[in-house]
């Protein structure tokens, strides 16, 4: 199937706000949340749960992206609507692309990380264990749905009318750095970086799946699908 129409069909207004807020949520709520969440704690006189603070910081962010990128999602929530069973079936060969390639990718990891512990999955199965029902429902929908829209929609969509290669680098390179960069700034172990080859593949079929289908859908669908699977096998 030819490769669909991807490009950067965000208005100006989309892009400023989307990268002011791609910045924050990269770089600066990582670190800015718990003390934020102990302020409000404290002005409120009373005490939020860590399964609260999870939750609310979700659904915040879900309610800016929408916010910020309405007229993005209309739009391409229309090209999903045009084209539905394209985008199925480019869900289905991402999920069968990603796990053969996680295979690989998985092997590499460890050959150059040894036995470095994934953190991040840690924090996952540690809010499973003490929140099931509202992770499930963080990782399988609300995690995918900002990721998408910020490393696939923002990112990609917008680099790819200028540089398909440098499209696909920019948002990989992101998405993995997103992964793994805070644990490497707390724990200040520069090698928590080589963990980020394990998301350079679900990085790469993900940018594919959006730009194959033309719909960030496809994207969305196919991260929480295989976010899904996974968490499936956790449990």
């Amino acid at each position: 199937m030819q490769r669909r129409k991807t490009g950067a069909y965000m208005s100006a207004g989309e892009q400023i706000a989307g990268t002011v807020f791609f910045v924050v949520y990269l770089l600066v709520l990582p670190f800015a949340t718990a003390p934020l969440f102990d302020l409000a704690g404290l002005l409120l006189g009373t005490t939020i749960t860590g399964a609260m603070k999870t939750a609310i910081y979700y659904y915040s962010l879900v309610a800016v992206t929408v916010i910020i990128f309405h007229g993005f999602l209309a739009r391409t929530s229309q090209r999903l609507l045009d084209n539905l069973s394209d985008t199925v079936k480019t869900v289905l060969m991402g999920l069968v692309a990603l796990y053969g390639l996680n295979e690989l990718a998985y092997r590499l990891t460890h050959a150059v990380a040894g036995g470095r512990t994934n953190l991040n999955d840690m924090t996952i199965s540690a809010q499973t264990g003490s929140a099931p029902h509202m992770t499930l429902v963080i990782v399988i929908l609300l995690a995918p749905f900002v990721e998408e829209t910020l490393f696939r929609g923002l990112v990609f969509g917008n680099l790819k009318s200028r540089s398909r290669a440098g499209a696909y680098l920019a948002s990989c390179l992101l998405f993995a750095l997103m992964h793994v960069w805070q644990f490497a700034v707390v724990s200040r172990d520069i090698t928590y970086f080589l963990l980020m080859v394990q998301y350079l593949v679900p990085g790469l079929v993900l940018a594919w799946a959006y730009e194959h289908s033309g719909t960030l859908w496809a994207a969305v669908g196919l991260h929480a699908a295989a976010n899904a699977l996974s968490m499936w096998m956790m449990i």
